[in-house]
């Protein structure tokens, strides 16, 4: 059966709304053949390369909006920037009209949503014609919403946008509620971070209309279901499960949403003030768990692990695992877990008594096999060790060790089951265990410890559940995936070499790979094979060795595995969804809240698909983000030049990741993408996301997608893949030509932007790191950002002192000298600053000497960073002795004057002001200063600043120091209570780099940073003034070449791109390969 599901945005067809969505967004439209400018050939889109059958509409013109079968409709702005497409195939209108059975069956991209609502025809309709059915009824089709009316939504995939204000509340009476609910419902309702919560604490004007919310427990609901009834906004909840009370209401939000859209499309507010419709549901599973991990560096903090169950519980989840290898206290070994951020039992049993209040159970979720590498380093468990993660079997101790871990973890859970691991236990009984017992079996020395957990569960009133996959693996004699998924591989005969497993252990088939229903659903018959008459089915959001959850995927092999599991074949009762964090857990746990959704949406319908419309209204109004944006972050792992591939044909890449960390000199991937075109599309990819995360209600006005807000890594992340993709390409080419002038271009307008867009990355990416997880395991990350740094700034260096013919250490101190006020501007840094200019400075600062010879302000937050994510920054002072070194390296107004040239232009400057005497390049014009002033050139403005103490002579005399001070629309000075002056930041600044390029940071927004100085003592370097900054004598030498440049890179893998997933070993640096 042909599908087209949320994650199918590639399929390509004349009328596919979605396809034509992903290949125009951020396009410009050119009607007719015009011809193509050049120089933004990325930015536009031929007209006459769009289906013949298809129509351009303005969205602010009169034009009758009315869309005929199997036409693409497509809308655009006034400057004909693409905002969205519809089309409606002319069967499925007809299949929709004669109400077909079978109308969900054929792959149509418009069926019915299992929320849908029935809106009026024209302002004459009746109150019957208006009345919103919401049912759960019908496939679950990628979809928009039905009308009766032949015009659907006006705009589609979302006709809300971040402008339009909440117009619906729901009121929950928690003291009305059942007793079993309240304290559940005041978690969400206080704490739930969505704008159609009524709560007295909040104002919003804008907010119209309330619906009234009432929880009835009932015996005669089944269990897993719920009904909610809504007359003229009194809304009645009818449910059996707390959890089930819960997972309605989530509905109830998810009708607020759809209603808003329908009064919207519509015009008339029918929907929202006497809105009238029913939903019914069942789950198709007794237990729907999400498991998190909380051992690959990231532990959730407690407050992460309720908003998350705050999550959960209005998405319909009964069970969450924190899987957790050694991040948990245990009395008495110190060293289990040691400086690795576990959690505590009063921590466990805050989550637990969180999670109760909604319905949720706590499961406990740790390892008594492989994956213990964490503690088996530490000399105290040496005697414990079979290999470097596996722990020794058979061995009396290893056993009381376990039953310690199994008594520590599950003491303050309520929950009597419990997930023992035993995952990729690679190497069992290959160690230690060969030399003390002897080689034996694989798949026997597994089960009798299997046998011997279990029991020690059993004594401890515990079911277990464990792994699946050593027992495929064993019995093949081989540790590779292929072994587990291998279709002909069947363990059954090795098991009934031994003893077998004991029969109320509950078996997790995990597959995260796999698009073909078929697949899943033999494996899950192979398991029951093996005596576990009802597996668990576990699939993966997709967040491991990246920075971003990747949404298309995931959607496609989990819509792949819950149809199997749903199947008759199948009839699997306990599904799981893993969020991993392999390879130093860079990612942000949330980013998967989309498939979350979709899989507890999933699998509480019989139907196989889900529609487009319908995610987009629950992930709206229960996280509060819009789910087109969300789904294009994960375009920092997509390949623009691929979208006619299909995304089931071949695992997804993790490209930005190996982009962001491969060594930026040797680079040595980058022939894998060499003829891709990825400066465009991390560059346009950057600006949407970070206006997405930056864009902020009107005043008084809930945000419509708080969540929205999260996007800002993924954009800051895009900002500098942008500027470091093809960047060697960029300076080996120069190099290569002798072109010395060009290799400086790029190194000032593109490597020093780069270093400032991933410094910015590292400060929001900490910040967000230690907001929800513990701050242990954020070292790993850090040493990593820090050796980008490092690398950027030798690459910076040499590059500037080959291009210069500098001594690299002349040109090291002249970037010492105070701080730089200004910033390179690179397209890939605007669209932040445009739209959001940061607050760098709240109060004036005391003038200094160091600032009235350096005109320069000491650290201050980012371009683009919020004033609440600079709280742990501080502004400081300048040290002591600063003044002093300041003032070796500034010259009087004469000195500024030598420095011109034979012409009277101002030479150029490199760094912090240090003017290139052996390069002329003109600024902005003849304007030398006068005597008694210092200046900056401003194209045509000379601004005075406060001259500065005596110059000492500077030891290079084919050096002479250039003052780069503030224009004066940006420093006024005041005087405070004392009578000392103050300097206010009240405008632009402007600096001269090292091309003669004016910097400015406009509207207060401008990157400082902090001075690398030494104190004088610390740096007695003879012949250099004392406390510039040396590097020493030894770096003195110019650099006379870049053999680093001079090498001609090879092709890795295969000629051309081709779907990579690496690790971060493997592409710091050649020698780390494999």
């Amino acid at each position: 059966m042909q599908h087209m599901s949320l994650g199918d945005t590639y399929q390509k067809s004349p009328c596919n709304a979605v396809h034509w969505t992903h290949m125009l967004e951020g396009k410009i439209i050119v009607e007719g053949r015009d011809p193509k400018p050049m120089d933004v050939e990325n930015l536009f889109y031929y007209e006459h390369d769009l289906p013949p059958n298809h129509r351009i509409i303005h969205i602010y013109d009169d034009e009758s909006t009315q869309r005929r079968p199997d036409r693409l409709t497509i809308y655009v702005d006034r400057e004909n920037i693409f905002l969205n497409a519809f089309c409606i195939s002319a069967v499925a209108l007809r299949k929709k009209q004669k109400m077909e059975p079978d109308a969900m069956d054929d792959g149509d991209s418009n069926a019915p949503s299992p929320m849908h609502i029935s809106t009026p025809t024209g302002p004459a309709s009746t109150a019957a014609e208006t009345t919103a059915a919401i049912g759960s009824a019908g496939d679950t089709a990628a979809s928009t919403v039905e009308m009766t009316d032949p015009e659907p939504q006006r705009l589609e995939p979302r006709s809300l946008l971040d402008s339009d204000p909440i117009r619906v509340n729901l009121v929950v009476d928690i003291e009305d509620a059942p007793e079993h609910l309240q304290q559940g419902l005041r978690q969400i309702v206080e704490n739930h971070n969505v704008p159609y919560f009524y709560r007295p604490d909040r104002s919003n004007s804008a907010v119209q209309y309330r619906w009234h919310m009432q929880f009835v427990h009932s015996s005669d609901i089944a269990s897993g279901a719920f009904e909610v009834r809504n007359n003229l906004g009194q809304v009645q909840v009818l449910y059996n499960r707390t959890i089930d009370a819960f997972r309605a209401l989530g509905q109830v939000l998810t009708a607020a949403r759809a209603a808003e859209v329908a009064a919207a499309d519509s015009g008339s507010d029918v929907a929202l003030q006497a809105p009238e419709f029913t939903i019914s549901e069942q789950a198709q599973f007794e237990t729907l768990a999400l498991m998190i991990d909380c051992s690959r560096n990231g532990v959730l903090g407690v407050k992460s692990v309720q908003a998350m169950l705050r999550n959960m519980a209005l998405m319909g989840y009964t069970m969450l695992q924190l899987y957790t290898e050694d991040t948990y206290k245990v009395d008495g070994e110190p060293f289990f877990g040691y400086l690795r951020g576990g959690y505590t039992q009063a921590e466990l049993r805050a989550i637990d008594d969180y999670a109760f209040a909604m319905g949720v159970e706590v499961v406990p979720c740790i390892q008594t096999l492989g994956h213990l590498g964490q503690m088996l380093q530490w000399p105290r468990y040496a005697g414990l060790r079979d290999t470097s993660e596996v722990i020794l079997s058979r061995l009396p101790e290893t056993y009381e060790l376990l039953e310690k871990l199994i008594a520590t973890v599950s003491a303050p859970l309520r929950s009597k089951r419990i997930h023992i691991g035993m995952d990729e236990a690679y190497g069992v009984g290959e160690g230690r265990f060969r030399q003390m017992f002897g080689s034996q079996e694989g798949t026997a020395i597994f089960v009798e410890h299997l046998a011997r957990v279990h029991a020690i569960c059993e004594q401890h009133g515990l079911r277990a559940m464990i792994w699946s996959d050593m027992l495929f693996c064993l019995a093949a004699k081989n540790n590779a995936l292929y072994a587990y998924y291998d279709q002909s591989n069947n363990p059954a005969e090795a098991l009934s070499r031994v003893e077998g497993i004991p029969p109320d252990i509950d078996l997790v088939f995990w597959d995260y790979y796999h698009t073909l229903p078929e697949i899943y659903a033999r494996k899950i018959q192979q398991h029951r094979e093996l005596g576990c008459e009802n597996p668990w089915m576990a699939g993966g959001a997709w967040t491991w060795s990246r920075l971003w959850c990747y949404l298309p995927f995931s959607f496609e092999s989990n819509r792949a595995s819950l149809t199997a599991a749903k199947s008759p074949a199948g009839r699997v009762s306990s599904f799981m969804l893993t969020i991993w964090g392999d390879e130093g857990n860079e990612c942000d746990f949330f980013s998967a809240l989309p498939v979350m959704m979709y899989v507890a949406n999933h699998a509480h319908t019989p139907m196989s698909e889900i529609a487009v419309s319908f995610m987009e209204n629950s992930f709206a109004a229960i996280c509060g983000g819009s789910l087109v944006d969300w789904m294009l972050a994960s375009r920092i792992d997509e390949i623009p030049q691929a979208a006619d591939a299909d995304i089931r044909s071949q695992l997804p890449s993790n490209m930005s990741k190996w982009l962001l960390w491969e060594d930026p000199m040797l680079s040595f991937m980058s022939p894998q993408y060499a003829t891709l075109d990825l400066d465009s599309h991390y560059t346009n990819l950057a600006g949407r996301l970070l206006e997405c995360a930056l864009a902020f209600p009107a005043p008084g006005a809930l945000a419509r997608y708080p969540l929205n807000r999260l996007l800002r890594l993924p954009g800051l992340l895009a900002r500098v893949l942008s500027l470091k993709c093809h960047l060697r390409d960029r300076l080996a080419a120069p190099y290569k030509a002798g072109d010395r002038t060009a290799l400086l271009q790029v190194a000032e307008t593109r490597l020093r932007p780069l270093i400032e867009a991933q410094r910015e990355l590292w400060l929001y990416h900490r910040a967000r790191w230690h907001r929800i997880y513990k701050p242990f395991g954020w070292e790993t990350l850090e040493l990593r950002y820090g050796g980008l740094t490092a690398r950027l700034e030798t690459m910076y260096d040499r590059i500037v002192s080959y291009a210069l013919q500098q001594p690299y250490s002349l040109l090291r101190r002249s970037r010492g000298i105070g701080v730089a006020a200004g910033i390179s501007r690179h397209p890939a840094l605007l669209p932040t600053r445009s739209r959001h200019p940061s607050k760098v400075l709240e109060e004036p600062l005391s003038s200094s000497s160091a600032m009235d010879t350096t005109g320069s302000l000491p650290l201050a937050p980012g371009p683009s960073m919020l004033a609440d994510e600079t709280a742990g920054m501080s502004v400081g002072e300048a040290p002591a002795w600063l003044p002093d070194i300041t003032s070796t390296a500034i010259t009087s107004a004469a000195a500024a004057t030598a420095a011109a040239d034979t012409t009277g232009e101002p030479v150029a400057t490199i760094g912090l002001g240090w003017p290139v005497t052996t390069m002329s390049i003109p600024a902005c014009g003849p304007q030398p200063p006068t005597a008694d002033v210092m200046s900056v050139i401003t194209c045509g403005a000379t601004t005075a600043a406060p001259a500065p103490a005596p110059a000492v002579t500077v030891a290079e005399p084919q050096i002479s120091p250039v003052m780069t001070a503030f224009p004066g629309p940006s420093l006024t000075s005041q005087q405070n209570g004392n009578g000392d002056a103050m300097l206010q930041n009240s405008g632009n600044i402007t600096t001269i780099n090292a091309l003669g390029v004016r910097e400015l940071g406009g509207e207060g927004d401008f990157w400082l940073q902090p001075a690398p100085l030494l104190p004088p003592e610390l740096d007695p370097v003879e012949g250099i003034p004392a406390g510039i900054g040396s590097l020493g004598e030894e770096d003195d030498e110019v650099v006379e070449s870049i053999p680093e440049l001079e090498e001609d890179l090879l092709c890795i893998y295969e000629n051309a791109y081709t779907s990579l997933l690496l690790d971060y070993g493997r592409v710091t640096a050649p020698s780390r390969l494999g």
